[in-house]
């Protein structure tokens, strides 16, 4: 009898355990590459020089088809503050091991810098040829560009990029806010290494140390430029890491300015890591809001520290500076903000903590329809706007999202938006198919004649997500945007898709 039991109690252990491990999500592998690229436009007007035009992308590859996202911005040229925002999608077709041939096109929206960008809708098919290497990939080809909504850029040009495979592990979204143990997590396939990463949501000050004018012959020297925006830092080990930062003015000139910088950095703690130091080096693009930094190309050397405050929660403080090469715009920095560090999609090997969650995470590309946007010179109408949202959940129900997006119809090609703030959505109903979800958003938007002031916008909305799969689902909303100091006051609605998942998260 004794021994029966015994059997019985080893079954019933057998049984939990491996229920347990079956618990544990199955990990997923997102195949992708991000690519940078760079074109050189031959501009309408006889007299000026041709705009040096670089983009990075995202593309998700689909056997041989991909699609993505994109962004481009002005590095050469006088036509810095040139950003525009877009999808992508293309067909690579492999001739041999090495040798393949890359056809895509990208749609997006944008402009700026005085460019005659019309609405700001652009289109640019590309026919490349693609020599495959071990770690990365090397383009080159045909490539045409047109701002057909009323825009008067047309040109035809070669454009060379490099591609850089990246992988993405993930869980399915019904996974998120699920808790493990360790223990359990390093038998299963998500023992491997986490990748750290931190997000930060930062104000920065930009004092102008050199710029003798804007683009309108005003002086700018001695004006603050105030900024805000958000950075993302990854970590190729304990100290080296590479950073992308995205700033819009909102305050202190004229509505208009951003600036997109990439670069790496050095991380140092002590103090029980309870106190970081970084240094950082990076170069991008800026301009817009009537400054002049020629051809956009925007180098940023930078020092900053940063105090543990709460949980993974860090105070940071920054200072450092951002100009030209040639030092013809100039300015020093000084910033704060509050940055999130944590490890994904793996377990350290000394790890602290008994369990980890996985953490849920969306993107959403949308259209936006802004009703009678108001100018400050040319005539009212509607304008139109391609958009991404990014939402990280902080529970099943509350997230932070972050927001950028760039006219492409309705006459305003240079208008741009970088915003950030909360959501809250509900559970789902109607068979598990449909939620709702109300959301608001504030920073920095101007450019394309939109009366949005000195760039401080807030912009409140509501609507819905239809689940068509798993991942996949449709996104509607309307709601208001209002400008502080300006006369931009609009309903607007917008119509998009979203695609979730989840991400490992580990202290």
């Amino acid at each position: 009898m004794k021994k029966s039991h015994f059997i019985l109690a080893l079954i019933f252990c057998q049984l939990m355990q491996a229920q347990d491990k079956n618990s544990i999500p199955t990990l997923k592998t997102l195949e992708g590459f991000l690519s940078v690229d760079f074109l050189s436009i031959d501009m309408p007007t006889n007299d000026e020089d041709h705009m040096g035009f670089t983009g990075i992308h995202y593309n998700l590859k689909l056997n041989n088809f991909y699609t993505g996202l994109g962004m481009y911005g002005a590095v050469r040229g006088k036509r810095g503050g040139f950003f525009t925002l877009g999808v992508n999608a293309g067909y690579k077709s492999y001739l041999s091991k090495k040798l393949f041939i890359d056809t895509g096109i990208h749609f997006g929206g944008g402009g700026g810098a005085g460019a005659p960008d019309g609405g700001g809708a652009f289109i640019l098919p590309h026919l490349n040829l693609g020599l495959q290497f071990q770690k990365f990939s090397l383009t080159g080809g045909y490539s045409y560009i047109n701002f057909f909504d009323a825009g008067n850029i047309i040109s035809h040009q070669l454009n060379f990029g490099l591609q850089v495979p990246i992988t993405i592990a993930s869980a399915d979204i019904d996974d998120a806010e699920k808790e493990f143990s360790i223990k359990n997590l390093k038998k299963s396939e998500w023992n491997r290494k986490p990748r750290r990463m931190s997000f930060m949501m930062h104000l920065n000050n930009l004092s102008v140390e050199k710029s003798a004018t804007n683009q309108r012959g005003e002086t700018l020297l001695g004006k603050t430029i105030r900024l805000a925006g958000f950075e993302i830092n990854s970590y190729t080990n304990d100290h080296w890491f590479y950073f992308a930062k995205f700033d819009g003015a909102y305050d202190g000139i004229r509505a208009g300015y951003m600036n997109i910088i990439l670069g790496a950095g050095y991380h140092f703690s002590f103090n029980q890591k309870r106190t970081n130091i970084l240094t950082k080096f990076g170069m991008g693009a800026g301009g817009g809001g009537g400054v002049d930094s020629q051809g956009g190309v925007l180098i940023y050397p930078d020092i900053s520290i940063e105090q543990h405050i709460a949980s993974n929660i860090y105070l940071s403080v920054n200072k450092g500076l951002l100009m030209s090469p040639n030092s013809y715009f100039k300015t020093s920095t000084f910033g704060v903000g509050l940055k999130y560090y944590t490890n994904i999609n793996g377990v350290l090997e000394n790890y602290t903590t008994s369990d980890a969650k996985f953490k849920g995470f969306e993107v959403i590309v949308k259209q936006d329809a802004y009703f009678n946007a108001k100018r400050m010179l040319l005539p009212t109408e509607n304008l139109h706007q391609i958009s991404v949202q990014l939402n990280y959940f902080l529970n099943k129900n509350l997230y932070l999202a972050g927001q950028t997006s760039f006219a492409n119809f309705g006459n305003a090609g240079a208008y741009a938006e970088g915003i950030v703030g909360l959501g809250l959505q509900s559970n789902y109903f109607m068979n598990d198919k449909v939620n709702v979800f109300v959301q608001g958003l504030i920073g920095g938007a101007g450019g394309g004649d939109i009366s949005t002031g000195e760039g401080l916008i807030m912009k409140p909305s509501a609507g819905f997500n239809y689940k068509l799969n798993t991942n996949l689902a449709l996104r509607g909303a309307a709601g208001y945007v209002k400008a502080r100091g300006g006369e931009l006051s609009s309903p607007f609605i917008n119509l998009g898709v979203r695609y979730q998942l989840s991400f490992l998260n580990s202290k």
